[in-house]
């Protein structure tokens, strides 16, 4: 119920913060609690959450209700935290159709799916391939016994 609720208010900021994505939001913590409507511990969260997609890092570990914070957001570093995220509920909001272009979107989205994937560069030796201990036999009738 908590992590709903949180979600719901979370997706409120995003579309305010998205509606006008070069606007740099600044004030403390409450202030902007005030404007986005949203509790004060909620408003804390979402800074942390938000923290990673700035271009300049609010400092989230002595963060009081009167600390000055300014929300100076990196848009692409952001849709590509919130696919990683897996918020797909905030990367499919339709406020990205104007700010990033449907090719950059999915650009970032592969380039994000891809990079949790491990690929394995080491081609393994067949049979029939020459050893690779460097004897010039082949694998079977060398160290592949």
């Amino acid at each position: 119920k908590l992590w709903e609720n949180y979600f719901t208010l979370e997706k409120g900021i995003y579309e305010k913060l998205l509606a006008n994505p070069s606007e740099i939001v600044e004030g403390t913590v409450q202030e902007l609690a005030d404007r986005y409507e949203v509790p004060l511990s909620m408003m804390v969260g979402f800074l942390d959450g938000i923290n990673d997609s700035l271009k300049e890092a609010n400092p989230i570990d002595e963060m009081e209700k009167d600390t000055q914070v300014k929300l100076d957001i990196d848009l692409e570093k952001l849709y590509y935290n919130m696919v990683e995220c897996k918020a797909e509920w905030l990367y499919t909001l339709p406020q990205w159709n104007d700010i990033l272009p449907e090719d950059k979107r999915k650009e970032l989205y592969k380039k994000q799916k891809n990079s949790g994937t491990i690929h394995n560069e080491n081609r393994k030796v067949g049979r029939n391939d020459p050893c690779p201990c460097g004897s010039g036999k082949k694998y079977k009738q060398c160290c592949g016994r």
